[in-house]
C-alpha cells in the first residue's frame, strides 16, 4: 500500500532581511539576521523575511510562521501559506514577509514554524538595546591610524 500523505521536514528556516530569486529559479538570502541590534526601542523593522524549504513529505499542506514576543504569549505577526508535494522527493520554498514589525521591548523573540499545526522549529531571536559609541569629548581629536613607509 502507497502512502497517500505524509508530514514534510522542515529542511532550513532561516530569518533574513531579503529573499530574492533568480531568472533560473535559484534563490538570493540577503542579509541572515541571528539577532537584532538597535540604539533604541522602540524600532520598526521595514521588512522580515522567513524563508522556509521543506522535503520528504506528501500530500497538500499548510505553513504557518509566527514572530513571537518575549511574553511567549503575544504573536506580532502570524503569516499562512497552503503548499503541495507530489512526491517524496521534491522540495518546496516559501517565503513569509513580514513587514513593518515594531519592537517594544528588549528581549528574546520567537521565530515559530508549524506545518498544519504540528510545530516543528521555535528558534530565538535576540533584540538587543546597545547605544552607538560616545564620539570623543569636545577638543581632543582622536588619534589617526598609524602608517607604515612603503618600502
Amino acid at each position: 500500500m502507497n502512502p497517500t500523505r505524509i508530514l514534510p521536514d522542515l529542511q532550513c528556516s532561516l530569518l533574513c532581511e531579503e529573499v530574492r530569486q533568480e531568472a533560473n529559479g535559484n534563490f538570493f538570502i540577503i542579509g541572515v539576521i541571528n539577532f537584532i541590534r538597535v540604539p533604541k526601542l522602540p524600532v520598526v523593522a521595514f521588512k522580515l523575511s522567513v524563508f522556509n524549504r521543506w522535503t520528504a513529505g506528501l500530500g497538500q499542506f499548510t505553513e504557518s510562521v509566527r514572530l513571537v514576543a518575549p511574553d511567549q504569549i503575544t504573536v506580532l505577526r502570524k503569516g499562512e501559506v497552503k503548499f503541495a508535494l507530489q512526491d517524496s522527493g521534491y522540495h518546496a520554498t516559501n517565503v513569509t514577509l513580514f513587514a513593518q514589525v515594531e519592537f517594544k521591548v528588549p528581549g528574546t523573540y520567537y521565530i515559530e514554524v508549524l506545518v498544519d499545526d504540528v510545530m516543528k522549529l521555535r528558534y530565538p531571536i535576540p533584540v538587543l538595546v546597545a547605544p552607538p559609541p560616545s564620539p570623543p569629548p569636545s577638543g581632543q581629536n582622536p588619534k589617526p591610524p598609524e602608517t607604515k613607509p612603503e618600502n
